[in-house]
């Protein structure tokens, strides 16, 4: 059996770009997202396929035709795959913790002050100083933070006694802290990621849960439409009926065969019948106004007025047997999507639990660096400097160059290393959180118990209500044949003259009513059927539905 797939992909709302790629920089697509100013774009494809089922100028479809229809073009159902992209993106914000950044700086500073000693050799002391760094940080999933970075900077000034001048600075560093207790380990620090990953599970099941409801909701559009085109059937059958009977006494009283008083009954009963057949048309496009709507033509103005014919038939049940009731209600453990819901919100307190219980840890980190150093600049050689004098012999040239030789040849390094502890006294924020995941989990599961006492209760009302539609059907078949015999035996009497047309119009109203009881007692199985298998959560698969 083919299966009828839910691909969310071409009928949604789609934006032009999509977002969720993450680009890095320096590609063009990052360069295009973070600094473009065009808008996001929504393109609403029109309604699909409809025209394949276009047979003489007119709509014919079965049950399985109509639900391809609705599962293609239905908008509340295309609107669970765009509530459903919320909790993808929660995914991808959870590993915003361990992306990596990039910070650069640099600033530039001109300060003129008076000099303060008479080594600085200037009357108005000028200096410009211009730091600069990059600095590359990350977190690991282990919970490691490293840091890596080049700093340094140029300084100038016009003191006469300077040595260096201009004078540069640089320095390589390498930093880190490890957590030895708080967040430690890939399994705490990827926590909000695998919460993340279980919501988006729980809000599958609920997008789940929510196209069985629309699935069942069309479906019984189908069936409406069906009911009322029986039932206007029905009533048009009763109106010829009734037409004949009036035509009958009419010419009866033109042979003076009744008195006059004898033709209100048969006009009475066929201005009811009329009525009754305008309510059952108004009734039926109704019915076919809403169907339009859940198969999406109604967006479409070629097929907005175009004529439906349904071709499935409503035949009385034929199985006897008796419901297994606790077969369902195992059935319903199996598969109600609402319940995966919940055992899937218990997973999702565990993994809180986790987390607020290491929020209670002490936070101790070791901690370390290195540190390679460099100068250099034009270097002044000053003779007799501590006589006074500023004679410069020689300048010895360099710049940012010698300072990286410096830098990279390791010959000044810094080491350090140390503890960090944070011990809360009394951390009462954490303990509320921990509290609260306790009371979640406690909560869930109590909703869970409860949720599944009412799919019990629900199942087997649902089967009572199939067995008691199955009865009413075959109670109405029975009530109807004595009613066809009651109008063959009125008709009978009347034709011999030993009864009235009253008792004829009677028995032919009770016909109809029969007629019509049974169409409503078969339909009202159909919907019994329907609402069995959504209780049980089995309609899509017994629909041949495939959510993906």
């Amino acid at each position: 059996m083919r299966f009828l797939r839910i691909l969310f992909l071409a009928p949604a709302a789609l934006l032009a770009q999509p977002l969720l790629e993450s680009p890095k920089f320096p590609q063009q697509q990052f360069f295009r997202q973070y600094f473009g100013r065009e808008l996001p774009r929504v393109n609403l494809r029109p309604p699909v396929r409809l025209s394949d089922y276009v047979v003489n100028n007119r709509m014919e479809l079965s049950l399985r035709s109509y639900l391809e229809l609705v599962l293609a073009n239905n908008t509340d159902i295309q609107l669970e795959r765009v509530i459903l992209e919320q909790p993808r993106n929660a995914i991808l914000r959870a590993y915003a913790p361990f992306d990596p950044t990039v910070r650069a700086n640099f600033n530039a500073t001109r300060a003129n002050q008076q000099p303060t000693s008479a080594l600085q050799a200037a009357n108005i002391l000028s200096t410009l100083n211009q730091p600069y760094g990059l600095t590359y940080t990350q977190t690991l999933e282990s919970g490691t933070r490293y840091q890596v970075g080049f700093n340094g900077a140029r300084n100038s000034t016009n003191d006469a006694f300077s040595t260096f001048n201009p004078f540069v600075t640089g320095a390589l560093n390498f930093n880190f802290t490890q957590p030895l207790l708080r967040n430690r380990g890939g399994y705490v620090t990827k926590l909000p990621i695998t919460i993340a990953r279980s919501r988006l599970r729980r809000a599958e099941y609920d997008m789940v849960d929510n196209i069985l409801d629309w699935v069942q909701q069309a479906e019984t559009a189908y069936w409406a439409v069906i009911e009322a085109r029986e039932s206007l059937n029905v009533q048009e059958q009763a109106l010829e009926v009734a037409l004949k009977f009036l035509k009958r006494t009419e010419r009866e009283l033109e042979l003076g065969a009744i008195s006059p008083l004898e033709i209100f009954r048969p006009k009475q009963t066929y201005a009811t019948s009329e009525v009754a057949v305008t309510q059952a048309r108004y009734a039926l496009q109704q019915a076919e106004d809403r169907l339009r709507r859940q198969m999406g033509a109604d967006l479409d103005p070629e097929f907005r007025n175009m004529a439906i014919f349904l071709t499935e038939t409503v035949l009385p049940p034929q199985d006897d047997a008796p419901l297994d009731r606790e077969k369902y209600v195992e059935a319903a453990y199996q598969k109600r999507p609402d319940l995966k819901v919940n055992l899937q919100s218990l997973d999702i307190d565990d993994l809180s639990y986790k987390q607020a219980k290491n929020g209670l840890l002490p936070d101790l980190q070791l901690t370390g660096g290195y540190t390679s150093a460099g100068r250099g600049g034009n270097q002044a050689i000053r003779a007799n400097v501590f006589g006074g004098g500023t004679t410069v012999l020689r300048v010895v040239p360099g710049g940012l160059s010698d300072a990286l030789g410096r830098v990279f040849a390791f010959d000044f390094p810094t080491y350090s290393f140390g503890l960090n502890l944070t011990l809360p006294l009394r951390d009462r924020a954490a303990q509320a959180n921990l509290a609260d995941a306790v009371i979640s989990k406690r909560l869930n599961s109590l909703r869970t118990r409860a949720l599944e006492q009412q799919i019990r209760e629900r199942v087997l009302n649902a089967v009572t209500q199939v067995e008691s539609s199955r009865a009413n059907v075959k109670q109405s078949q029975i009530v109807l044949d004595f009613a066809l015999k009651n109008l063959d035996a009125e008709q009978k009497r009347y034709d011999l003259g030993v009864t009235t047309i009253f008792l004829v119009l009677d028995a032919q109203q009770s016909v109809t009513n029969a007629q019509a009881s049974l169409v409503r007692a078969s339909l009202g199985y159909r919907r019994a059927l329907l609402g069995l298998l959504r209780q049980t959560g089995q309609l899509l698969d017994e629909r041949n539905v495939y959510v993906q």
